[in-house]
């Protein structure tokens, strides 16, 4: 993934609900898809269903797992968490923004990339609290 403007769908990883990549290059930068906690099976991180079918929802495993998933994307880019440069995120709750805020800051502090968070609607499912999209740098390798 060398080349300018190459896209790249990464293997392992739920495939995008559209005709998008999870990842493209542009120059020296890389531009992350919007990013959610669901697995290649269609299932969603922190989401438990009763017997009742009641669910409840974990913000914090939620968006763990979003951050996880874009460190993967990133590192089958060839780069990895530390060359976020931003971020933005998008609750469907701001009530979640404090149990988000937490788990964010296990990954990065003031001199991370900058953030913003934004409340929407709703997001591609129901089970879903959280998304997240982000650009990192990466200088491509010069030949």
């Amino acid at each position: 993934m060398r080349e300018r403007g190459k896209a790249l769908r990464v293997p392992g990883k739920a495939t995008p609900r559209g005709r998008f990549p999870h990842v493209k290059r542009a120059g020296d930068f890389l531009y992350v898809s919007g990013t959610s906690c669901r697995r290649t099976d269609d299932t969603f991180v922190g989401v438990e269903v009763d017997k009742f079918g009641a669910t409840n929802l974990d913000i914090r495993a939620q968006t763990r797992a979003v951050i996880e998933n874009i460190g993967d994307i990133l590192k089958a880019a060839g780069g990895s968490l530390a060359d976020l440069v931003q971020i933005t995120a998008y609750l469907v709750n701001m009530n979640d923004f404090k149990g988000y805020n937490e788990v964010y800051a296990e990954f990065f502090d003031e001199e991370g990339p900058t953030r913003s968070t934004v409340a929407v609607h709703q997001l591609p499912h129901p089970h879903l609290l959280i998304e997240m999209q982000a650009v990192a740098y990466h200088p491509q390798e010069r030949s």
